[in-house]
C-alpha cells in the first residue's frame, strides 16, 4: 500500500503560503465526549471566519465525519491507501467554497481493517502527506480517534498541537490525563490544550479544567492552556439527528457560540510551551 500526493494546479495568487498550516489533533481520552461533533463544529467556525480549513477524518478505525455532516464522499482515505486516488482527490468540499462558510473533508471509512491496522511506515507517509496539503489551508484539523492506540499517537505526533476534549465524567478526566501523559512522553513538542465539552455550565466546566490542569501541575510539571468550554445544548442532539452542522443549522445557539470561541482562540494561537523554543514536526 502507498499513499499518493500531488499539489493541486492552483494559481500562486490563490496560494502563496511558504509554511504549511498548523495541524491541530483533536484527542480524547475516551469515546463519547463529542469530539466528532466538536471538530466538525470548529471547523465550520474557521470557515465562517474566511479561513481555508481542512478537517481530516484520522480515526482509522471507525470514521464517521462524513455521517455527522450528512455527506456521501465518492472516495476517502481508504481509496488513497490503495493507491486508487491521490491524496488530495479525496478531499470533499462541504457547504460550498470558503465565501460561503465552507470547509473541506479528507474523509475516512468506518470498520475498514486496512486503515485501523495501518503500518507506521503508511502512517507516517499518511503524516507527510497531510503536511504537504496543508500547505494550502490556513488550518488543519486532524479527528483522532479515542485513546492511546500506537497509530492514534503516531498522528497526533504529526500535529503541532492537540485539543483534548474532556466532560466532567470522572472515567473521561482520567483517561484524558492518561491521553496527556502518554502525549508529552512520546511527542513533548506538542502542546496539549483543553476543551471541556457537555457543562451543565461554565461554572462546572471551569471546574472540571482546573481539576486536570491541577492533575497535570502536580504529577507533569506543567498546566496545559483551557481553549474553551461548550455547554450542554440540545441542539446539538437535533443536529446529530438530522446530520447537519451546526455552523449551519444553529449558528447562533449556545453550543454554536462556543465553539466559534475556540475557533477565535485557534487563530490566535496559544503561548508556546515553556521551553519557548520553535520546533520541527517529529517524524512520525
Amino acid at each position: 500500500m502507498s499513499i499518493g500526493f500531488r499539489r493541486k494546479k492552483e494559481s500562486p495568487s490563490q496560494f502563496s503560503r511558504v509554511n504549511p498550516a498548523s495541524i491541530i489533533a483533536i484527542a480524547s481520552g475516551k469515546g463519547g465526549v463529542g469530539k466528532s461533533f466538536l471538530s466538525t463544529a470548529i471547523a465550520g467556525a474557521l470557515a465562517k471566519a474566511g479561513r481555508r480549513t481542512l478537517l481530516v477524518d484520522g480515526d482509522l478505525g471507525l470514521a464517521n465525519v462524513d455521517v455527522h455532516l450528512g455527506i456521501a464522499p465518492e472516495t476517502d482515505l481508504a481509496a488513497v491507501i490503495a493507491g486508487w486516488v491521490e491524496l488530495e482527490d479525496a478531499v470533499t468540499p462541504v457547504s460550498g467554497g470558503v465565501a460561503s462558510g465552507g470547509f473541506d473533508v479528507l474523509p475516512g471509512r468506518s470498520g475498514s481493517g486496512a486503515l485501523a491496522e495501518l503500518p507506521n511506515e503508511e502512517v507516517a507517509r499518511l503524516a507527510a502527506g497531510l503536511t504537504a496539503l496543508a500547505l494550502q489551508y490556513d488550518h488543519v484539523l486532524l479527528d483522532l480517534a479515542a485513546g492511546i492506540e500506537a497509530n492514534v499517537m503516531r498522528l497526533a505526533r504529526a500535529s503541532d498541537r492537540a485539543l483534548v476534549v474532556i466532560t466532567d465524567d470522572p472515567a473521561s478526566m482520567t483517561d484524558a490525563y492518561a491521553f496527556i501523559k502518554v502525549l508529552r512522553g512520546y511527542a513533548p513538542g506538542v502542546q496539549p490544550v483543553v476543551v471541556i465539552n457537555q457543562a451543565d455550565n461554565r461554572q462546572r466546566g471551569r471546574q472540571t479544567y482546573e481539576a486536570i490542569a491541577k492533575a497535570c501541575q502536580t504529577f507533569l510539571g506543567f498546566r496545559p492552556p483551557l481553549a474553551g468550554v461548550v455547554t450542554r445544548d440540545p441542539k446539538v442532539r437535533e443536529c446529530l439527528r438530522s446530520q447537519t452542522p451546526i455552523m449551519d443549522k444553529f449558528p447562533t445557539t449556545q453550543a454554536a457560540l462556543d465553539a466559534t470561541q475556540i475557533a477565535e482562540s485557534l487563530i490566535r494561537g496559544w503561548e508556546t510551551p515553556s521551553t519557548g523554543e520553535e520546533r520541527e514536526r517529529p517524524a512520525v
